[in-house]
């Protein structure tokens, strides 16, 4: 990508998290399907990028798909505050289980801390067999941090660890986030 078409992208991602209503002094969250990563934009624009992993079935809304939901959303729950690195959650509780990094698959483990997701745009990613919040969508750590920078999640966006331990002390309820497809 030239200077030209990232200055242009760029551009594009802050027309759209202003009309959500970003003042850009709170956080806004980026997921750039394409590039699996996340990016977190502050006053100065983009101020941080993160690899992650969104689902192996690709990008889509409908409930059941195993898809990546798009559009608009919002940090509706922060979950996990005070657990340790790598600790394990089920149904969004913690297990008491400590998972540490991973080299190889063995089961789709959700860790550290969960960001539960919920759209903002009624048909797209609100509502009925759309709706992101109800689909247990989440930012969320994993302990297979190989696999980062490619899709292999069942539909959330996965990040090391420590990474999804740091973004959780910059973001609360009601942070946006501006999910992009791979096209």
């Amino acid at each position: 990508m030239t200077k030209t078409e990232a200055e242009k992208r760029d551009s594009a991602i802050k027309e759209i998290l202003h009309r959500a209503g970003w003042d850009g002094i709170q956080p806004a969250l980026v997921v750039q399907g394409r590039d699996q990563t996340l990016s977190l934009w502050g006053v100065e624009g983009c101020e941080s990028v993160w690899p992650v992993s969104t689902g192996l079935a690709g990008f889509g809304n409908q409930e059941n798909s195993g898809c990546t939901p798009i559009g608009l959303h919002r940090i509706a729950a922060c979950i996990g505050e005070g657990a340790p690195l790598g600790a394990v959650f089920k149904g969004r509780e913690w297990t008491g289980e400590v998972v540490v990094d991973r080299q190889e698959p063995g089961g789709d483990y959700i860790t550290t801390r969960i960001l539960w997701l919920d759209g903002l745009e009624p048909g797209k990613n609100q509502g009925g067999s759309v709706d992101t919040h109800s689909r247990y969508i989440y930012l969320h750590g994993t302990p297979y941090h190989t696999q980062l920078g490619k899709p292999v999640s069942a539909g959330c966006i996965r990040m090391r660890n420590q990474e999804i331990l740091a973004l959780f002390d910059r973001v609360e309820v009601g942070t946006l986030v501006l999910i992009l497809s791979a096209n």
